[in-house]
């Protein structure tokens, strides 16, 4: 059976700051979805992940369905309402355009789409990250999927052993959808190599090369390029097909045991370590740290069971505090070097008016006196 799986997210409002969703605006957009969505979709979930909401959806309308795409939309547009009728902070904030158009790719919210032809057995996890970049993912679905240190299937089944097509988008340019596909294992370099950038190169999709079935999509958004100015960071989602022909569930999450760092935290300005946490946590530690969580599921005709939360273990419970104590060190360091991210990633924040007013007071040594001279 073809069906396929919908995430969509977006910040519309937090208490307290960044912190976490009310339960009226996540009770909102619940009830907008069972009542608008009842006639299209075959399946739902609700979460949220620090203070984005997440609407997981499976149907029979394909990927990009304008009518998907908008009943999210519009779930959305009537959570904002209520967050601004609650004061939240930041209500309506990931909702960059004023109308919808036909497709939510562009307008703010993170995307991420897969249509399948269902397995007797199809087993997937949805991640959804808060206070990160696109490329959040990138280490991990390269660790995944290619090195047989965390994917032991590499080198055990034949099937995962023939290797990966990766689908590689540059997300800095802004005239269109600029994608380059690359093969594991004989392009493993390359691909490192772009995926070592991860506010520019980002992984937008991953398919088998045994079976060129899809074992991937990550939504690759910039928000600053939608909006042209600082409107929050990227906080990506993603869709990863597991077991049989792909990596086993328990592969895909070893590489999230590092902790890596990657761009966010307070005001999406900093460098800190990447923790895996419980479905539906809240944000804290200086808007952070950066966070992503795990709603492992099975599927069989359209019918999702229930999440089983993939980082809800006492193993990683050990992770978080590793990760803690790597976020405390960082933060040590307050605005110096790596600790906050570089200039050109801070471009449309505040302190571009800092930099332009010292611009102009800058003298090159020794100049005058030579024209002087010259004179």
């Amino acid at each position: 059976m073809k069906v396929t799986i919908s995430v969509i997210k977006a910040d519309i409002g937090s208490i307290g700051g960044h912190i976490k969703p009310s339960a009226r605006v996540l009770d909102t957009v619940r009830e907008f979805i069972a009542e608008y969505g009842k006639d299209l979709l075959k399946d739902y979930y609700i979460s949220y992940t620090g203070d984005d909401i997440a609407i997981l959806m499976t149907h029979a309308l394909g990927c990009e369905s304008e009518k998907i795409h908008k009943l999210a939309w519009d779930a959305f547009k009537a959570g904002t309402q209520t967050a601004k009728d609650q004061g939240l902070y930041g209500a309506g904030q990931d909702l960059l355009k004023d109308s919808f158009s036909g497709n939510v790719k562009g307008m703010g919210p993170a995307v991420a789409e897969l249509e399948i032809e269902e397995r007797p057995n199809e087993a997937f996890l949805f991640f959804a990250a808060d206070k990160t970049e696109p490329g959040a993912y990138n280490l991990p679905l390269y660790l995944a999927f290619t090195d047989p240190m965390h994917c032991a299937g590499l080198l055990l089944s034949s099937s995962l052993g023939k290797g990966f097509k990766y689908t590689i988008m540059d997300v800095e340019n802004t005239k269109g959808d600029r994608v380059i596909e690359l093969n594991t294992p004989e392009d493993m370099y390359k691909i490192a190599a772009l995926l070592r950038d991860n506010g520019r190169f980002v992984v937008e999709s991953i398919h088998s090369r045994a079976t060129r079935d899809q074992a991937a999509s990550v939504s690759t958004t910039r928000l600053h390029n939608i909006a042209g100015k600082y409107v929050g960071k990227d906080d990506p989602v993603m869709l990863v097909r597991v077991q049989k022909d792909f990596p086993a569930t328990g592969e895909v999450l070893s590489p999230f045991a590092i902790g890596h760092y990657v761009a966010g935290f307070m005001r999406g300005s900093h460098t800190g370590p990447l923790m895996p946490v419980k479905l539906n946590s809240p944000i804290s530690f200086f808007d952070g740290p950066p966070i992503v969580s795990c709603a492992a599921f099975c599927v069989h005709n359209g019918k999702l069971t229930e999440a089983a939360d993939a980082f809800d273990h006492p193993f990683w419970d050990f992770v978080r505090k590793r990760v803690s104590k790597k976020a405390l060190e960082i933060r040590r360091q307050g605005f110096s070097g790596p600790a906050m991210l570089s200039y050109s990633e801070l471009e449309y924040g505040g302190i571009v008016e800092i930099m332009n007013e010292l611009d102009k007071k800058f003298v090159v040594r020794g100049e005058k006196k030579a024209k002087k001279t010259r004179k």
